[in-house]
């Protein structure tokens, strides 16, 4: 058994609800001059196809490791936010692309479809496609009205969506609690959660800590931004619900939001989960103990 699979049962033995299931997705990136990935990884590289981030987090947490990187990451956006590709680059990025092709099969014709390049995202003009006139970005057809009003607010908010920018990442490795390769630690850990369960688990980070947890979200690239990379910038744990993308294309269900957090802190909640299971009786709580089969 693994140091993070050992982890995760201590947290859910410590919350007192036989069966209980919260999906745990890690995450670690393979970064700098140094581009030698493990080929243990590297045999986890989708062929053939290209996926989000919400769909490799997803993947993961049911027990399929997924190593992305910029040939068969299917969100241009994800790309960015991970640093696999410069925000300003003019050029689309090659071949198809999951998010992208959602845009074409709405073109009016096809074959005759220009993709964004990513700094097309940087600047606006995709998240605000009616109000920059680009037709061709739209996800919904005609009458889509765009993720933001106008260029201006979609620039803006993309501003305040954090990346790895300038790029240096070759590979992010998307994998389960039961995976196991000597030497490999997570970066961050995603945790996919009920409110009752995220209201124990901020309990017990608290226990030890004394320290309040903050939350900073949006409505696109939360699991690429909000729940990885913002965790893995700031080394300091984020929540925030579920975007488009995740609820459209990754279909995560609707009782569910996103708590991301580094791996330290992960360790601190198990063991302020044990250190405080006598003054929280989770069992107890209302809905505590649904444990329905996740997916």
């Amino acid at each position: 058994m693994s140091e993070l699979n050992e982890q995760y049962q201590h947290m859910i033995d410590d919350m007192g609800v036989p069966g209980l299931i919260i999906p745990l997705t890690a995450v670690t990136f393979f970064r700098g001059k140094n581009n030698d990935i493990p080929p243990e990884i590297l045999k986890y590289k989708p062929e053939g196809i290209t996926l989000t981030s919400c769909q490799a987090a997803r993947q993961a947490s049911l027990g399929d490791a997924v190593c992305l990187t910029r040939d068969n990451i299917g969100c241009v956006a994800a790309a960015i936010t991970f640093g696999l590709v410069n925000q300003n680059q003019d050029s689309p990025m090659e071949g198809p692309r999951v998010y992208t092709d959602l845009m074409k099969k709405q073109a009016k014709e096809e074959n005759r479809f220009n993709p964004p390049s990513p700094k097309d995202f940087t600047e606006g003009r995709v998240y605000a496609c009616k109000d920059s006139g680009c037709d061709n970005f739209a996800l919904f057809g005609p009458t889509d009205s765009g993720r933001y009003q106008n260029v201006e607010l979609a620039r803006n908010a993309v501003s305040d969506m954090m990346a790895i920018q300038p790029p240096d990442t070759h590979a992010v490795f998307f994998f389960s609690k039961d995976f196991s390769l000597k030497g490999l630690e997570p970066d961050v850990i995603i945790l996919s959660v009920r409110p009752v369960e995220l209201t124990r688990l901020i309990q017990a980070y608290q226990f030890n800590s004394g320290k309040r947890v903050l939350a900073s979200m949006g409505g696109l690239r939360v699991v690429n931004s909000d729940l990885i990379v913002r965790p893995y910038l700031t080394q300091s744990i984020n929540i925030s619900t579920y975007c488009l993308g995740a609820r459209l294309i990754a279909e995560y269900e609707g009782d569910r939001m996103g708590m991301g957090m580094p791996y330290s802190d992960f360790k601190q909640i198990v063991k302020g989960m044990a250190d405080s299971k006598t003054g929280f009786p989770f069992h107890l709580y209302p809905d505590a103990d649904n444990t329905q089969t996740y997916y």
